[in-house]
């Protein structure tokens, strides 16, 4: 099985490494990392990733896969990356995303008709790509399955191994990576996070929301 992990400058390194962990569990699997070049790609916050497959030069793959952050803006506009996705998509048995990587498989199309999660601040931008959003976890509608934001991408990843290797063996990489989430404060989600500290994340946010929502609109108006 061919899984494709598309990288980007400025992603979120935790939607990727989260789900590439699981998914290295897995038996006769290939991992391919995929950037625009074959040149370091660094994520948000530093950490420097080196592809070892580019667009131009990736097999037809089983699963491709996008991970979100504050690149995937750049990427809603990048016409190669976007003719990739809908090339791979139309030969692939899954079509997945985590966090904001929905966003992009939405730019390209994609996501048209599907049920979809994304990242809590931004599941309202769906509906732009013909989406309907679905505040939940982990989505799977047919082919498509999307993780919602950063930490949902273990979730996300050891769902896609049920299905592959069955639950028993989904079970097994769960214990090898003692994914058993115990977080010190009950804040991970709007519907329990404070109102003071929900408010704080909303204001921080919001220049970046509002030129995503740009980016969506036009987006949807050249291929959705």
């Amino acid at each position: 099985m061919n899984i494709g992990m598309l990288i980007f400058p400025d992603m979120t390194q935790l939607d990727f490494t989260g789900p590439h962990e699981v998914f290295a569990q897995l038996p006769d699997c290939r991992i391919h990392v995929i950037a625009s070049s074959k040149e370091t790609v660094t994520a948000r916050g530093g950490l420097r990733f080196l592809p070892d497959s580019t667009l131009a030069d990736a097999p037809q793959l089983d699963l491709i896969f996008v991970p979100g952050g504050p690149g995937v803006g750049a990427l809603m506009e990048d016409r190669e990356v976007l003719e990739f996705l809908r090339r791979q998509a139309a030969g692939a048995k899954y079509v997945t995303s985590v966090c904001t990587g929905a966003l992009v498989l939405g730019a390209a199309g994609l996501l048209k008709g599907y049920r979809a999660t994304t990242h809590w601040l931004s599941l309202e931008l769906l509906p732009v790509f013909g989406a309907s959003a679905a505040p939940e976890r982990v989505v799977v509608d047919r082919n498509r399955i999307t993780g919602g934001g950063v930490t949902a991408g273990i979730d996300f990843a050891l769902v896609i191994a049920a299905g592959l290797v069955g639950p028993a063996g989904a079970k097994k990489i769960q214990l090898l990576l003692e994914y058993n989430p115990a977080p010190p404060f009950s804040c991970g989600h709007p519907l329990s996070a404070e109102a003071e500290v929900l408010e704080g994340v909303r204001s921080a946010m919001a220049p970046l929301q509002a030129g995503r929502l740009a980016l969506a609109q036009r987006a949807a108006q050249l291929y959705c």
